[in-house]
């Protein structure tokens, strides 16, 4: 695993650590606030820094950080951490935000989400929120030992590739890859396609290859599915029938399962690893997991947005 430590910007960004509780499994920094981005989103001096906080127990956290910082809560405050809690866990991505607030002269937003919440989708994909920003390149601002935390996020890293693969020809180059793995967690989303800049993947990964490199090389150099020619950029992979069967058993859960009920037709009841054996030699295998991506992005969209609403029903 080679998620980036906070370098050169690690002052900034512990200093601002350091007026939240300290109790965190995982902390970083992401965004056009911690790495340059083409277009739209380029003037990193002023643009807002945005954390995500993993936390092992959400309530004794909040508990401390409202006593800390009260006035970064919404109304919300006044309904005390346990409710906070069961809104973060049960409502949206499993992630409690705080936005807009100002800390040692920076304007930032974070996020609160449980450690076990993020590990569950870290492996099972089941909505790719904060799992998705972990497969692009990150700021590490702090990190503790647990061990099930980093193989999880390792495996992130290494289905993001592997999905990538599945999508892409036979040959290609690490910005094809690159850019592949970082529109996954926007598969499916409409905001991709209208009202909002519709060539932000590349804007990502243009002035950031050198950080997907950093990222990834050591997975790419490891596999043994792939040659890596990594001085002219170019990689190879194997697209046969048992390569590419190998690939769909090792994705995570929920993808695998959109993709068996997109190519199992009615009535039939296949498993999925049957299914997953069929498309491996169907020459559309690219395509089907594509739109296995595209059905569990919008699936996790409407989940949200359901969620959303009966908690507005319940509060209102």
């Amino acid at each position: 695993m080679a998620l980036q430590s906070s370098g050169s910007s690690g002052v900034t960004f512990r200093k601002i650590l350091s007026h939240f509780p300290e109790e965190l499994s995982l902390a970083f920094a992401y965004g056009s606030g911690v790495y340059r981005q083409a277009g739209p989103n380029s003037d990193q001096k002023n643009a807002m820094l945005d954390f995500v906080f993993t936390v092992d127990d959400p309530v004794a956290w909040h508990t401390k950080n409202l006593k800390k910082n009260r006035s970064h809560y919404s109304l919300l405050k006044f309904l005390g951490p346990k409710i906070i809690t069961s809104i973060q866990n049960n409502y949206g991505a499993g992630v409690y935000y705080n936005s807009l607030i100002m800390c040692d002269s920076r304007l930032i937003k974070y996020g609160v989400i449980s450690t076990n919440i993020l590990i569950e989708d870290l492996l099972n994909w089941n909505n790719l929120y904060v799992a998705g920003r972990l497969q692009k390149p990150v700021k590490i601002v702090a990190m503790n030992e647990n061990v099930i935390l980093r193989s999880a996020l390792d495996k992130n890293l290494r289905s993001a590739v592997t999905a990538a693969f599945l999508m892409l020809p036979e040959s290609f180059s690490e910005e094809d890859l690159f850019a592949e793995i970082a529109g996954l967690s926007y598969s499916g989303d409409f905001r991709m396609v209208i009202g909002e800049d519709k060539t932000k993947v590349l804007n990502i990964v243009k002035p950031n290859i050198a950080h997907f490199r950093e990222l990834y090389g050591s997975i790419l150099q490891e596999n043994p599915q792939v040659v890596y020619k990594t001085q002219q950029g170019r990689l190879e992979i194997d697209k046969s029938p048992e390569g590419q069967f190998t690939q769909l058993m090792t994705l995570p859960k929920t993808l695998q399962q959109q993709i068996n009920h997109i190519m199992d037709p009615p009535g039939k009841n296949r498993d999925v690893e049957e299914t997953l054996f069929q498309v491996a030699h169907d020459p559309d295998c690219g395509d089907a997991v594509r739109l296995g991506m595209k059905k569990t992005m919008i699936y996790s969209s409407l989940k949200l947005h359901k969620m959303w609403k009966g908690w507005l029903r319940k509060t209102s």
